[in-house]
């Protein structure tokens, strides 16, 4: 009984608090709402998807909180983050298949190894100057971009307006110092189920 209050109070509290009343979108902190190619209900549906999953796994383990990223796009759930053992990285993907409205599941969950600085000041480095390119690219609207990496890997979470953006992403990410691999989850705005008129 206990538990559910919690839950009730989690999630009436995330998704209350999803919408914000200016120019600030769903689809993350600081994205315009105009900039998004996804309409209005689609990005709402996928802010409460992603705060319900986000809930869910808070009840789950706690740490969790802080250790796994979720984003939600057009109903596909991409996931990161690291976890202490391969049975936490299963648990977590049930979760999410779980959540009402998924269309599919991309885990790219890491099971932790002994924390290295130096690995983890490349990657963060590597995310810096991937940022910075798309950014700086006319050809690429940035804030449709999430970007994480891990031991020089790139994850690239997004909707690219064309296949031409997309192709230029990918690019701008192959030619970063150190990069060992590109993993890009980037949707074409046309693959989207509802766009904006």
């Amino acid at each position: 009984m206990k538990n559910n209050l919690l839950f009730f109070l989690l999630t009436f509290l995330m998704i209350t608090s999803c919408v914000g009343t200016g120019s600030k979108g769903v689809f993350g902190t600081g994205v315009s709402v105009a900039l998004d190619p996804r309409s209005i209900g689609t990005q709402i549906d996928d802010s409460v998807m992603q705060k319900s999953l986000s809930a869910r796994l808070v009840l789950e383990e706690k740490s969790y909180l802080l250790s796994v990223n979720t984003k939600v796009l057009d109903g596909r759930i991409f996931l990161t983050g690291k976890v202490n053992n391969p049975e936490e990285k299963l648990r977590i993907t049930k979760l999410a298949w779980e959540t009402s409205g998924v269309r599919s599941v991309k885990n790219d969950i890491k099971v932790k190894e002994a924390f290295n600085f130096k690995q983890s000041a490349k990657d963060l480095l590597i995310t810096s100057q991937l940022r910075t390119a798309l950014i700086l690219n006319k050809d690429i609207k940035a804030t449709n971009y999430q970007i994480d990496t891990y031991k020089k890997k790139i994850y690239i979470y997004g909707i690219a307006l064309t296949s031409e953006e997309r192709k230029i992403v990918i690019k701008e990410a192959k030619e970063i110092l150190d990069v060992e691999d590109v993993i890009a989850s980037i949707l074409l705005v046309e693959d989207l189920r509802i766009q904006k008129d």
